[in-house]
């Protein structure tokens, strides 16, 4: 065959090499364009599609594989699907491999599920395949440790774990397991609360559990909640104790405050005290330098005679005399007879 090849004319030779070459190239194009293994696959699980509908899924951006394999597997189950609605939800940036599994688990379990809500479930972000699974095996949702403070200012540390099951109606819209937690959280804060004493909770803790149970904790939520159980309750801290003894402290320091201010208001008005008493000596020591004036103005005009002048002196001697005794007595006690 070679050799038929080499005795061809080369003006007959490269129209045929162009020729082959060109259909090589063709049927390598086309080969890779078109999953024919997918194709095949299809037709071999009674998948009706087309070369043209896979062709046309590779010019739209599709992968043909993340319609087809869902496709087939909706078929296997017994769900018609139309192609066109994978292709529109897969458009639309929906999980079409999680809505068939979706619906099949849902025939599964005998759920209501149609297409529809499952791809609307999808498009609002949750994940729908976990949302069916959840319908049948409820989840256990373990809340973080929440702390309250009985009426007797004792703290107690709380945790506690929900068991919820998916409501497929109300998964569009409904709040989720946020929302959950924190009401759970508000109603064990509300019963530790308004219990009197810590004790009384430790001895029934399941009054929790009824109180967030009566709330009707699920409304507005994409579940419906099974149980709510006290998994521990710890003692924590004398809130009580700690607040009466910081407010003494405070106490404290407000009355050393107070004290603080009447001492110095004190020391001012000794102070000025002092003040006033140097000013009355400075009056006194003035006045004196003015009673010499005084006498000799006295002698000179007779108003004052010299046995007057001895008499003032003796006053004055027995008077300073008085004061020494007294100032001594002071000191040493009275003298003993």
């Amino acid at each position: 065959m070679f050799g038929y090849f080499l005795a061809l004319e080369p003006s007959t030779l490269i129209p045929i090499v162009l020729i082959t070459f060109l259909v090589i190239l063709i049927l390598v194009l086309f080969f890779s364009f078109v999953p024919l293994k997918l194709w095949i696959s299809a037709l071999a699980s009674n998948v009706h599609v087309s070369i043209f509908t896979l062709i046309g899924m590779k010019l739209r951006r599709i992968k043909p594989e993340k319609i087809i394999n869902p496709l087939i597997q909706s078929t296997k189950a017994g769900i018609k699907i139309q192609i066109n609605d994978l292709e529109s939800h897969y458009l639309a940036g929906g999980n079409v491999d999680k809505v068939v599994k979706s619906l099949v688990a849902a025939q599964r379990a005998e759920i209501p599920l149609n297409f529809e809500r499952a791809t609307a479930i999808d498009l609002a972000g949750r994940d729908v395949l976990e949302a069916v699974q959840m319908s049948v095996n409820p989840k256990v949702i373990e809340t973080p440790v929440v702390a309250a403070i009985a009426k007797d200012g004792i703290e107690l540390r709380a945790k506690a774990r929900v068991t919820v099951r998916a409501n497929i109606d109300r998964l569009v819209g409904g709040a989720g397991e946020a929302t959950v937690i924190a009401r759970v959280g508000e109603g064990v804060v509300t019963t530790i609360g308004s219990a009197e004493t810590h004790k009384a909770v430790l001895e029934n803790p399941d009054r929790i559990s009824r109180t967030v149970l009566s709330k009707g904790l699920e409304s507005g939520t994409a579940f419906e909640i099974l149980s709510i159980d006290i998994a521990d309750v710890d003692v924590g801290r004398n809130i009580g104790a700690n607040l009466q003894t910081e407010q003494a402290e405070a106490d404290k320091r407000i009355a050393q405050a107070k004290a603080e201010e009447r001492k110095a208001m004190a020391m001012a008005a000794e102070q000025e005290m002092k003040a006033k008493v140097q000013e009355m000596k400075a009056k006194v020591v003035e006045a004196e330098s003015e009673l010499p004036k005084a006498m000799a103005e006295a002698f000179r005009t007779g108003r004052l005679g010299i046995m007057d002048y001895y008499n003032m002196l003796n006053i004055q001697a027995d008077t300073d005399m008085r004061r020494s005794i007294g100032q001594s007595e002071e000191k040493n006690g009275p003298s003993e007879m």
